[in-house]
């Protein structure tokens, strides 16, 4: 056996297939020890008493126009069709597509107040209205990177290259996950194509692999390749995955590569997804008014379905859930305001959104779960036009996005901006401030959440980054 450990898994399979089915034996009778290795339980390393346990991430990507759904500015109006003020265009500033000459431009788009406290709301979100005193709205939000992929990678990592790990990496290498039958780290996606940065915007970098998101098909198998061969019965399979686990790990005692471990938990995971992943995904078992509420449909491949599953996955203890929903740019919009295709993105998220709050808070699971909706960056208050219909172009200096539940502070609008809407003027959260108040929310320091790598202590928040107190509860 130890002359077989020094060549590869491929070589001992080939020349020793007979022998294969008495190991098998072997290890099945050995089972359960074999698998307590291969545990999922949380690490709980956290440094504080945390205030949630989970995070729902409602990711729009292409930088949802502020001015459109929460940032009312009735004097861009009155000035709408002026030229922008030079002060707009200072040489350290940088568009995407726009300069000098570009006209303001105002939304005709309707607002009105709702609930209690009062917040502010667009006419394309009518069911966000619902849940108002329930969310915290931060409207002075702001980012370093203007173009799509790397603002993804930014909002997603801290960083605008790929290589580091994502938001839900960093939560569940510091919490580890409750679910044993399902990945720490789950990704949901819809929208007409993938959004721009791929998986690295949920990968786990130089964190051990274990961490990085795993992607969820809305349909068919959740999973490629998760289903067993035809004729391949559990007790078999049972058989192998033992057998190829103590061969792991006997690999593991000599090479102490921790990425072998990773391996294990992997097989060991997959083998318990193939009962698990398919129940999930099967949301024909909720009730109607529930599948009414979401605007979900058993079978569907859609955000409202995504909503929904976020919800079945968090009662099944995922820790992080991140919903991507794609094609929210908006630089030339068929129509006036900014038509569509925003108001179909609107109709497609707005009901289903309202609903995940909803229903998370009548399980009692809002309070422990933190949900957050927003994109890379925001738009410009100038208009740019293509093929004659006005749009807005990349806005890294004032945008917004709400969050609710897990301790943060309900029925709250934090952060102002000026006349125009193009700077913040008070309660400015910039990314890296985001990213440290979620980390403390879920009891972490976010400058003492570390890991080493390549001789240096990295952090999600690189060097910046604080605490914002001013919107927790």
């Amino acid at each position: 056996m130890s002359n077989l450990l020094d060549r590869t898994r491929r070589h001992f399979f080939s020349d020793c297939a007979m022998g294969v089915g008495s190991l098998a034996l072997a290890n099945i009778l050995a089972g359960n020890e074999a698998r307590a290795n291969t545990s999922t339980k949380p690490a709980l390393r956290s440094h504080f008493a945390p205030k949630a346990k989970n995070v729902i991430y409602m990711f729009m990507a292409g930088g949802p126009s502020q001015f459109e759904l929460f940032s009312d500015k009735p004097k861009l109006r009155e000035l709408n069709g002026q030229v922008a003020p030079d002060s707009f265009f200072p040489k350290e500033k940088n568009f995407a597509f726009i300069g000098k000459g570009a006209k303001l431009l105002g939304s005709n788009r309707r607002f009105q107040h709702h609930g209690e406290s009062g917040l502010h709301l667009s006419e394309l979100l009518p069911h966000l209205g619902d849940i108002t005193d329930d969310v915290c709205m931060l409207n002075g939000v702001v980012t370093d990177v203007f173009n799509h992929g790397p603002a993804k990678l930014f909002m997603n990592t801290g960083f605008q290259v790929p290589g580091r790990p994502s938001l839900g990496s960093w939560v569940t290498y510091g919490l580890g996950s409750e679910s044993e039958n399902l990945p720490g780290f789950v990704v949901l996606q819809s929208g007409p194509r993938g959004p721009r940065g791929g998986n690295a915007l949920w990968s786990s970098g130089f964190l051990p692999s274990s961490h990085q998101g795993v992607p969820f098909r809305g349909t068919g198998d959740p999973i490629l390749n998760l289903t067993s061969p035809e004729g391949f019965d559990r007790e078999r399979e049972r058989g192998f995955y033992d057998l190829v686990g103590d061969l792991n790990r006997q690999r593991y005692d000599i090479t102490r590569d921790p990425e072998i471990k990773t391996r294990i938990a992997a097989s060991e995971m997959a083998y318990r997804m193939q009962s698990s992943a398919p129940e999930l995904m099967d949301i024909s078992s909720e009730p109607k008014h529930i599948l009414d509420m979401y605007g979900a449909e058993p079978g569907a491949n859609s955000y409202a379905n995504n909503c929904l599953l976020a919800r079945r996955m968090v009662e099944r203890g995922v820790r992080f859930v991140q919903l991507y929903h794609t094609d929210w740019d908006h630089h030339g919009n068929k129509g006036d305001n900014l038509g569509e295709p925003l108001e179909q993105r609107c109709r497609e998220v707005d009901a289903a959104s309202a609903a995940l709050v909803k229903d998370l808070k009548q399980r009692g699971l809002l309070e422990d779960t933190i949900v957050i909706w927003g994109g890379e960056f925001g738009r410009t208050p100038m208009g740019e036009v293509r093929e004659d219909y006005p749009g807005r172009d990349h806005h890294i200096d004032a945008f917004s996005l709400w969050i609710a539940g897990g301790g943060f502070k309900p029925g709250y609008q934090h952060g102002e901006t000026d006349d125009l809407g193009f700077s913040v003027t008070s309660g400015k959260v910039h990314v890296h401030d985001l990213h440290a108040t979620l980390l403390h929310q879920l009891g972490f320091d976010h400058e003492k959440l570390t890991y080493r790598f390549q001789g240096r202590d990295f952090r999600l928040t690189d060097v910046h980054g604080h605490v914002v107190e001013e919107i927790l509860a």
